[in-house]
């Protein structure tokens, strides 16, 4: 599993000309899946990501959690996280894994981590514009990979 989180001021994603999720303060979520991941997988994950230590404190350092500074995140899924640049100039998605069985752990995630914080997604395989704030610019990748 691979997760792109950028902390933003704000963030939305459109679909079909229609905002249909957005964030204040807080994380855009890049996600994407492959062979193997499972729910201890996406469990891992939820911890990181709300407790990655990226919001700034009081004396402008990194040091606070999204969940300390009462953020929100927008997830979007997105299987190009798993493009193989090795050969040639066309990427390889074979690593990404199936959109009909993506869906469900994208599911799962969104709906574990939204446990502890408020989460919109935009809409699993459809053509998205995701525009952002990036604050910072802070871009972190997280990664995990089956045991």
């Amino acid at each position: 599993m691979k997760i792109v989180v950028q902390r933003v001021k704000e963030s939305s994603v459109k679909v079909d000309g229609k905002i249909v999720g957005r964030s204040g303060y807080g994380y855009l979520l890049l996600v994407s899946f492959t062979a193997g991941d499972n729910e201890k997988i996406i469990d891992y994950m939820v911890n990181k990501v709300c407790n990655l230590r990226i919001m700034d404190d009081s004396d402008g350092v990194m040091n606070k959690s999204i969940l300390d500074v009462g953020g929100s995140i927008l997830s979007i899924s997105q299987f190009t996280l798993y493009a193989d640049t090795k050969k040639g100039n066309r990427p390889s998605y074979v690593k990404a894994l199936r959109g009909d069985e993506a869906i469900k752990l994208y599911d799962i995630f969104n709906k574990k981590l939204s446990s502890f914080i408020h989460v919109e997604t935009g809409v699993f395989g459809s053509d998205m514009e995701v525009s952002l704030i990036n604050d910072g610019p802070v871009t972190i990748i997280l990664e995990k990979e089956s045991d």
